[in-house]
């Protein structure tokens, strides 16, 4: 079945559904696999790089066999049942609307004046403190939350389903799941996490530059800077720590006319991050909404643009 249909019905899932709580998600899974695997490789291989590179390489060959089971196991029923399991395994792979749900409680609860329940909300979004964080810094970490997590949760994903179908983009989930849990630079992961640090810059470092030539496009649909975001992106994008994050921040920093970056806080430490944007206008609770409608606008441009990619890919003549 073609990433037109697969991609296609895994978003519109994903838009209805979210992410259920009660079912057990496979990234839930694998993050328990995770946990299990890391002081096994310690064990053997003690604080090293080795056991973060063995850990990793168990984890996605642990992933790759039970989706290509599942995948089989279905198709030997009925092939539509195949096709099934692909969509559920893509479906699960998607984020937007669990990032939208995060960043819209944000801000109804900023409507409500209700700052402790914002940085709450906004302290399951990002890694920094949040704990004291005024209204503006709050909306700063929604925005620059939506902004990375649109390549993470969206835009990578739907990627790795035209490349590899549900299984493909799990793989992915799997990957991205290992850097949230070991890709820290502290005593305890600065060895072990490094593999899971690089290859989640590999995997990522197409999709997020295919969402930067797309972000500006979203914005026009919009009616956001679209210039702005493309020069923006331009200027700052590289600035960024991570290889791949800063180009979707500062290209939504440039749709919205804001600056995101600044003094962040992780463990009471601080940490500047690189500034973004120009401050055309504060960022206030109505810059989220802006956000997340840029993000699902993002959405519809990814799945459209590698579904006319996919189709002239199946269209060439074998070589």
């Amino acid at each position: 079945m073609t990433f037109l249909a697969i991609g296609g019905a895994a978003l519109a899932l994903d838009a209805l559904l979210g992410d259920p709580r009660w079912f057990p998600h496979p990234v839930r899974l694998i993050g328990a696999f995770c946990e299990w695997a890391e002081p096994n490789a310690r064990r053997w291989l003690g604080y090293t790089r080795l056991a973060g590179v063995a850990t990793v390489a168990a984890t996605l060959l642990v992933t790759g066999i039970v989706c290509w089971a599942l995948v089989a196991a279905m198709e030997m029923v009925h092939p539509a049942m195949g096709t099934l399991a692909q969509i559920v395994l893509a479906y699960f792979a998607i984020s937007m609307r669990d990032l939208q749900d995060h960043a819209m409680e944000v801000h109804a609860a900023l409507e409500e004046r209700d700052l402790e329940g914002a940085r709450g909300v906004a302290g399951m979004m990002v890694g920094r403190d949040t704990g004291d964080l005024p209204e503006e810094e709050i909306v700063r970490a929604a925005v620059e939350s939506v902004a990375e997590n649109s390549v993470d949760g969206v835009v990578a994903p739907l990627f790795f389903i035209a490349m590899g179908g549900g299984a493909g983009a799990i793989l992915f989930k799997a990957v991205s799941t290992m850097d949230s849990m070991f890709g820290y630079k502290n005593e305890r992961y600065i060895n072990f996490g490094w593999a899971a640090a690089r290859l989640d810059d590999v995997v990522n470092y197409i999709p997020a530059r295919l969402a930067g030539a797309l972000i500006p496009m979203a914005s026009w649909a919009r009616g956001l800077g679209a210039a702005g975001s493309w020069r923006i992106m331009w200027r700052d994008g590289g600035s960024h720590a991570s290889p791949n994050a800063g180009i979707a921040e500062s290209a939504f920093a440039g749709a919205l006319g804001v600056r995101l970056g600044g003094m962040n806080w992780y463990g009471g430490v601080e940490k500047h991050a690189p500034f973004m944007g120009e401050r055309q206008r504060p960022l206030w609770r109505g810059s989220i909404l802006e956000a997340v409608r840029l993000m699902k606008a993002l959405s519809v441009f990814a799945y459209l643009s590698l579904a006319v990619m996919s189709s002239l890919a199946l269209a060439l003549p074998a070589p």
